[in-house]
């Protein structure tokens, strides 16, 4: 699946992805206009202390889910990731669905993102017709990722570090105006914290409403697992990329919502307005509008970037092990999977296109599907998790084997699922995400009864544990000396 040489396989990806790729796609992949946009409905809807708690909540979660994902990745570093995890540990069927699903949501959202950065661009010009810089920006975002593995991660690095710098300067501006330093905000000091009813301002039925917001803020943060079939060192690169996660969340998410629960009265929150865009206009900071379009701009193009070479890799991994034409494993002489990212591609210009011909049936039918598709795969990491512990054991291997561990095991994977069963029962009470339930849940269940009569017809074959053996980055001592009992 992996190799250097092209000249002796065309259906190889190239590991070219650095160790800092990794870490500032860990540091700053997720941070998109879900933070930059969306918290302001999260404040609304719980209220300032019911959204950090909210964010807490989903903020362990995404930390045990990624720390799965790495022990994984590093000893089974795949492009396919937790599609082909729950394909091995779990059941095929599983992985079919997994993969399906979550291809289908990022081509998707790609052709979504690339629409909201020509409705950003129509701001600075509004005589050009947004149309053409939506095909500006995707013929570039092509073009990248045509080139190579390694242009998609060099243009991550840079869009990465110049959102985390962003958060940063939003975090310092924010914490300067609680304490009354600059700006004229409506509120100072921590008084929303403790008006409107207290701990829970809106109840609990206010947070459980709130996570898929808050979920939302962190799509994206599972792709370190997808970019480990392209790492030079995963061994390396993955652990690094995972370990900052935690101060990620810590800083940049919290943060965020600590400053804004702080500063803004939660009753006036909403999808409207950006809470950025009005902490940077209470602290007087010259074209605040157009300081946070360029933040928003920069936000949507990495998450298109992303959308586009992740989609392409899980769909090369479904080909790859047969969930999919076989035609669509050919890559070039850089290692791209060139037919898995022109049909990606094109899914996400049909989800453009739909934006126009009939926004309020295809397009929004289209947005709902994909809505949901994070946290079953979030989900299926945690599920894999187990039965891939299990499995060590089974082949007498151990946890002893592993160069990297996910720590509170047990805990961490069982409260990942938890809590994405909690999320998912969430997007039916929240009124705003109850389309995204009654379209996305039934999507996942229709596809997993296909991969079930897949594999129970024989199309769908489960791997032997020697396969799984040879493919991991175990040991030579382990591999030679090791001999798995199979089921």
């Amino acid at each position: 699946m992996f190799g250097k040489n092209k000249e002796a396989d065309n259906t190889s990806l190239n590991r070219v992805l650095k160790t800092r790729h990794l870490t500032m796609i860990a540091v700053g992949g997720a941070i998109g206009d879900g933070l930059f946009l969306s918290t302001g409905s999260t404040l609304g809807i719980a209220g300032p202390l019911g959204a950090l708690i909210a964010f807490i909540i989903i903020g362990v979660m995404v930390y045990s889910m990624v720390h799965s994902l790495g022990e994984m990745a590093v000893f089974l570093p795949s492009p396919g990731a937790f599609q082909t995890w729950s394909a091995y540990f779990v059941n095929p069927g599983l992985g079919f669905t997994v993969g399906w699903n979550y291809w289908f949501s990022w081509a998707v959202v790609t052709g979504i993102e690339i629409i909201v950065a020509g409705i950003a661009m129509s701001y600075w010009f509004p005589d050009v017709p947004m149309v053409i810089w939506c095909v500006v920006f995707s013929i570039v975002l092509l073009g990248l990722n045509l080139f190579s593995a390694r242009a998609y991660g060099e243009t991550e690095y840079w869009f990465a570090g110049i959102k985390v710098v962003a958060v940063i300067v939003f975090i310092i501006v924010g914490i300067l105006m609680i304490f009354g330093v600059i700006g004229n905000a409506p509120n100072t000091g921590l008084s929303n914290f403790t008006a409107y009813g207290g701990l829970f301002p809106k109840g609990a039925a206010g947070i459980v409403a709130c996570l898929f917001t808050a979920v939302y803020t962190f799509w994206g943060t599972e792709i370190i697992g997808v970019t480990a079939g392209e790492s030079e060192e995963p061994q390396k690169s993955i652990p690094k990329a995972v370990r900052t996660v935690f101060w990620r969340i810590l800083i940049f998410y919290l943060g965020s919502i600590f400053v804004m629960g702080a500063l803004l009265p939660y009753e006036n929150a909403n999808v409207m307005m950006s809470p950025f865009t009005a902490i940077f206009r209470f602290a007087g900071i010259p074209f605040a509008d157009s300081v946070f379009n360029m933040i928003v701009l920069i936000a949507v193009l990495s998450c298109a970037n992303s959308g586009i070479y992740a989609a392409s890799r899980m769909l090369y991994s479904l080909a790859k092990e047969g969930k999919a034409p076989k035609s669509l494993t050919k890559t070039n002489e850089r290692g791209v999977p060139v037919r898995a990212l022109v049909i990606t591609a094109a899914v996400g210009l049909l989800a453009f296109l739909s934006s126009f011909i009939s926004a309020d049936r295809v397009y929004l039918i289209l947005v709902s599907a994909t809505g949901i598709a994070t946290i079953f795969s979030w989900a299926s990491v945690a599920f894999a998790n187990l039965r891939f512990r299990g499995w060590l054991k089974k082949t007498k291997l151990g946890v002893g084997a592993l160069k990297f561990k996910a720590p509170f095991y047990p805990f961490g994977p069982i409260f990942t699922a938890f809590v994405c069963c909690c999320t998912i029962i969430g997007t039916f009470i929240n009124e705003d995400s109850r389309m995204t339930a009654f379209i996305g849940v039934p999507l996942f269940f229709v596809l997993w009864g296909i991969g079930l009569i897949l594999q129970k017809n024989g199309n769908l074959k489960k791997i032997s544990d020697e396969e799984i053996i040879e493919q991991s980055t175990l040991d030579n001592s382990y591999k030679e000396k090791l001999n798995p009992t199979n089921d």
